[in-house]
């Protein structure tokens, strides 16, 4: 049952305890922006989940580079005395052995051998069409291949192709502009293959497709070594089965439509990403990295820029908002309805950073995303276990449908719609800087879109006279156990639509006055247990916790401006919180292990103080 504080005896600014304000995690420590508190092989097979979905569990996880790549895709060795050399000469080629068949500029590789693969065509291709467990080397000897209307390397039949970057070459395999057909595949990149295809090297290759796609494999993609610049019109990397990298691989791509792409809809448990490290910059018109399964990524320095960056997201933000119907405070009704964004457009390009159909896993990199869309998302869970992330979203920074999970990390969250987003929300640990034009943290499901249900965006049933918990009933969850958080919203602080529970860590939010926000929102319940809370934010709407099992201080002010001094002292004038929000405020909220229920503590906000009984 929440406690209500009535206190006439107040200074000048403070009007009553807030019956409704929010509090918020813990950690010892607030973070920076000026807020302080004083308290302290073929492919190894996957292991696949069990039931009829593909989602992979924790317990799966994590996979390896042993389990995702063989012996063979990392050995770039050769013995080029007994290798079969190819010499390609602007128009023509020659070749040592009767396994490479050559017709003008084509030149054919029907046997398992290792081919040392030098010089310049013109306008002609590299073609595999070899026995169906043959498995061969393509050694890239300093090659510079264009074909004018078709791929510049294709892999017809073998059971495995390794292509190798001889040490110290640059290699350049490009598509001229068109696509003939040859024969009944549907040729569409200046590398096309139907079969598992490694890269492998200390070399370096460029493909450039500006009509398609610049590299296509309908099975396996596999890198584990060299430097690689993709420029194509279409996907940079498109595979059917999986894409796989390690931690010495490059890879830049600059890409039409999305960046790195693997889908199979066929086979659910197929179509997966898997990236051990290395160091990956993707400028993509569709999405940075996008899987029909999931994603893991163990390590790795990401830059990525999708759908030309944040500046090209469509949500708006909560700058305007003045009320439900067009009213202000004393309008508001009951199962008004807000300024929200329109759903998505389901035949529209998505501009995702990273995306997974399924479960995305990140255990450790770091991560430098502009995206027009959500930066990292995924349409069953996002688990982070570590990672730095700078991110910029015209959507939100990390959303999940269904949860969100995070042990570890450091984010630094500058602009969003929503910061993190999932129906249900567990944050273990790491530390948070988030900056939200809407709500920096919402437990909301089913839509890639903010304040549609539950809480006060559903139906507000507290009333500004009680300000108790709303009367819908949203099922989000919104648990804190640990970690640092910072957040700056335009909109609600934190919105569980749902629940509330927290136990642990350091948590700030800082909300805006104007509009109807609140520091906290939630539909059910608000406990805190653990962990230090310091929320600022307007009045209107206001909510604090419903039950507590550590002291809670909730205080209704005047409007104050930003940049004014709150702090909080017991009986004995010893300082417990000092706090400068960054935004102006109406409310303050206060909780602490410090802070024990029916006691009083002094109040003091910028030259104003007033004596207050905890709850």
């Amino acid at each position: 049952m929440k406690k209500y504080l009535s206190v006439l005896l107040v200074f000048s600014l403070v009007c009553c305890l807030l019956a409704g304000c929010g509090t918020r995690g813990e950690n010892n420590e607030t973070t920076s922006n000026n807020n302080e508190t004083t308290d302290n092989n073929s492919q190894p097979s996957v292991t696949e989940p069990s039931g009829t979905s593909s989602a992979l569990s924790d317990a799966d996880f994590p996979q390896t580079d042993a389990d995702m790549f063989t012996d063979r895709d990392g050995k770039a060795m050769y013995d080029e005395s007994k290798a079969v050399t190819v010499k390609l000469n602007g128009t023509s080629a020659t070749s040592s052995s009767d396994s490479v068949k050559i017709s003008g500029s084509t030149v054919t590789i029907t046997e398992e051998a290792t081919y040392v693969i030098s010089g310049t065509l013109t306008d002609g291709m590299i073609i595999v069409n070899a026995e169906d467990t043959a498995k061969l080397q393509l050694v890239l000897n300093g090659v510079d291949i264009t074909a004018k209307t078709s791929a510049a390397l294709y892999i017809s039949e073998a059971d495995k192709v390794f292509v190798t970057l001889a040490e110290g070459t640059q290699n350049i395999l490009a598509n001229g502009g068109s696509f003939t057909a040859i024969d009944d595949n549907n040729i569409d990149a200046a590398v096309f293959s139907k079969q598992d295809l490694t890269f492998n090297g200390s070399g370096s290759l460029t493909v450039t497709s500006p009509a398609a796609h610049g590299i296509v494999c309908k099975d396996d993609l596999v890198f584990t070594d060299g430097a690689y610049t993709i420029n194509s019109a279409s996907h940079g990397l498109d595979a059917n089965d999986s894409v796989r990298i390690s931690g010495s691989v490059k890879l830049s791509v600059d890409a039409g439509k999305d960046g790195i792409r693997c889908e199979n809809t066929d086979d659910a448990s197929l179509g997966f990403i898997y990236i051990g490290g290395g160091t990956i910059n993707i400028e993509a018109e569709g999405d940075g990295i996008a899987a029909s399964a999931y994603v893991q990524i163990e390590d790795g320095a990401f830059d990525i820029l999708a759908g030309g960056g944040s500046e090209n997201g469509s949500a708006p933000s909560s700058d305007n908002y003045g009320g439900f119907m067009g009213g202000g405070h004393g309008g508001m009704r009951p199962g008004g309805s807000q300024n929200l964004p329109a759903a998505a457009d389901e035949s529209s390009t998505s501009m995702k950073g990273i995306k997974a159909a399924d479960s995305l896993f990140i255990n450790g990199g770091t991560f430098r995303i502009d995206s027009a869309d959500d930066s990292v998302h995924s349409d069953v869970s996002v688990t982070i276990n570590g990672g730095t992330f700078e991110i910029k979203s015209g959507d939100d920074a990390v959303h999940a449908e269904e949860s969100l999970t995070v042990t570890a990390g450091t984010f630094n969250i500058t602009e969003s719609y929503e910061g993190l987003e999932a129906l249900n929300i567990d944050i273990k640990g790491g530390e948070f800087s988030i900056t939200a034009s809407d709500d920096g943290i919402n437990a909301a499901g089913g839509t890639d879109f903010s304040g549609t249900v539950g809480g006060r965006d559903g139906m507000f049933g507290g009333g500004h006279g009680g300000m108790g918990g709303g009367m819908s009933s949203g099922n989000g969850s919104i648990v804190i156990s640990g970690g640092k958080l910072f957040v700056k919203a335009s909109g609600d602080g934190i919105d569980a639509n749902g629940t509330l529970t927290i136990s642990g860590g350091n948590t700030v939010v800082t909300g805006p006055v104007q509009g109807d926000t609140a520091t906290l929102d939630y539909d059910r319940s608000a406990t805190i247990t653990g962990g230090t809370f310091i929320g600022t934010g307007a009045q209107g709407m206001a909510q604090t916790f419903s039950a507590s099992e550590q002291g809670v201080v909730a205080v209704r002010l005047g409007n104050q401006s930003a940049d004014t001094n709150i702090t909080l002292k017991d009986k004995n004038g010893k300082t417990l919180i000092s706090h400068t929000p960054e935004l102006s405020f109406a409310v303050v909220i206060l909780s602490s292990p410090d802070i024990v229920s029916g006691e009083l503590y002094t109040v003091t906000v910028g030259s104003e103080s007033g004596e207050f009984e905890a709850y």
